[in-house]
């Protein structure tokens, strides 16, 4: 009876454990899957037929000499093990005593910048490796702006091979330094380092005694106690209704996940974009009623009043309301192997809204090797990064980025193939005068000839076009 009681006990705290979900970033050769691969393995978390799969592969098509190709575990694509690369995005799933584990191993060529974004986009930290040998390079520097623009807020730069270096403390201060000249201005709030070798397992699991000089700790031990509870933003309640629940005539419930802040049993919410407002009655999930939920809960709300609400729309608390727009500026990855169209338009997916969007304006591209901003741009190529302006057919009810990540973010569909065309993270609101400049089409009626008792309803046919996400500065 005990041994059943301590089993349920170590299953009720498994489960309540939290999850930390992050990437490894670097170089070619700076060695991310090994590393991921030394993680699982001197944490216990291989079994056996891997262990002996991963033995045999390692002798036939390993790239670590002698020893065990801890990357063979991540790196399954036929391609990958000839080239002894990463192409795409790996993710392994493991836990501790303390904490569980989702870390995406992302590919460190240039080419492949899309699916560290892919792996990115969902991470609480970043552990950035670099060769010790070679220091801080540009493929760094570019996978540290990269994570500052997913507003990843906890970074590791892992300083590997230190081994190839006889663990010089000197050669590892002066990769710091480098590292932090370089971080500083990105504005990211904990960046950690830590001197390592992922092919031997210096400081990886367990502290190295061939590093005395180095007073931290070890990998693991840092990723089980990093502090990222308090990453979720709990002041501005977003609630992006995603379905309409009516099982019966006596329940009208609205589902979503919470995206941000928290809400009570009896607090006033408003319905965006109607603006009418009303009490919570209840908060509902399949374990039963709770009094207040929060992000990331799913959960299903009911209200007190039958007020119209419907997928795509958002409730918030009344006194702390999201920008209400159509015209915002953004950051912009491109995604897509077809080039950039600015003619075209696109299927905007934020939270569970989809409206038509296009691009009115690209500010500037930004050199991502050299952090350059490049004007005068006229389209994007895969996996460039602009500032952009964009136009949608119905207004957005959106925060920035930086300040809600959920109501933040958004993807660019491609109507006619369905592809994901680019990602962006919304920067704020942008006036329409501001947003297209001297770029808007003007239409001069009475240079044109035009008699004023036609204007209302070309004013008319102006406003369908700018719903269409068409401006015209109308001139009477």
């Amino acid at each position: 009876m005990a041994e059943k009681l301590n089993i349920k006990e170590f299953l009720d705290k498994d489960e309540q454990k939290d999850q930390l979900r992050f990437l490894t970033a670097g170089s070619v050769d700076d060695g991310k899957s090994t590393l991921i691969g030394r993680l699982l393995f001197d944490s216990k978390k291989i079994y056996e037929d891997q262990l002996d799969a991963l033995e045999r592969d390692s002798k036939r098509m390993g790239n670590a000499g002698d020893h065990i190709d801890y990357a063979l575990l991540l790196d399954g694509l036929k391609a990958e093990r000839e080239q002894g690369i990463t192409i795409d995005v790996a993710y392994r799933y493991f836990s501790t005593n303390n904490r569980k584990f989702i870390i995406a191993d992302t590919p460190g060529h240039e080419q492949y910048t899309r699916n560290m974004i892919t792996g990115g986009s969902t991470a609480n930290l970043a552990v950035i490796l670099v060769d010790a040998r070679t220091g801080v390079i540009t493929q760094t520097r570019r996978h540290t702006y990269l994570v500052s623009l997913l507003g990843i807020k906890h970074v590791v730069l892992a300083v590997n091979k230190m081994d190839l270096v006889d663990f010089s403390e000197e050669r590892f201060n002066e990769i710091v330094k480098d590292y932090m000249d370089f971080v500083t201005p990105l504005g990211i709030p904990d960046v950690n380092c830590i001197p390592l070798s992922a092919l031997e397992g210096d400081n990886v699991v367990a502290k190295s005694e061939r590093t005395p000089w180095y007073k931290g700790v070890s990998l693991l031990e840092f990723l089980e106690t990093v502090h990222i509870a308090n990453d979720h933003n709990f002041a501005d309640f977003r609630y992006p209704v995603q379905y309409v629940l009516r099982p019966d005539q006596n329940f009208r419930g609205f589902c979503g996940k919470i995206a941000s802040g928290v809400v009570r049993k009896g607090d006033t919410v408003m319905a965006l974009p109607s603006g009418k407002t009303t009490k919570v009655k209840s908060i509902v999930t399949y374990d039963g009623e709770l009094d207040e939920a929060f992000p990331p809960q799913c959960v299903t709300l009911t209200l007190e009043d039958e007020i119209d609400v419907s997928r795509g729309e958002m409730l918030v608390h009344p006194d702390n309301l999201p920008t209400v727009d159509r015209n915002m500026e953004a950051m912009l990855v491109w995604m897509d192997e077809e080039t950039m169209d600015v003619n075209k338009h696109f299927y905007l997916k934020q939270t569970t809204n989809l409206t038509r969007a296009h691009i009115s304006q690209i500010r500037y591209r930004v050199d991502i090797n050299t952090m350059e901003h490049i004007e005068n741009v006229s389209a994007l190529k895969l996996n460039e990064i602009a500032k952009v302006v964009l136009t949608t057919a119905k207004p957005l009810f959106f925060d920035s980025y930086q300040k809600n990540k959920a109501c933040g973010s958004f993807v660019l569909i491609d109507p006619i193939t369905n592809n994901t065309s680019a990602v962006g993270m919304i920067i704020g609101r942008v006036d329409s005068k501001d947003m297209v400049g001297e770029e808007m089409p003007e239409l001069n009626l009475p240079k044109l000839g035009i008699s004023e008792e036609h204007y209302d309803a070309i004013e008319r046919a102006c406003k369908d076009l700018e719903r269409q996400g068409i401006a015209i500065n109308i001139v009477k």
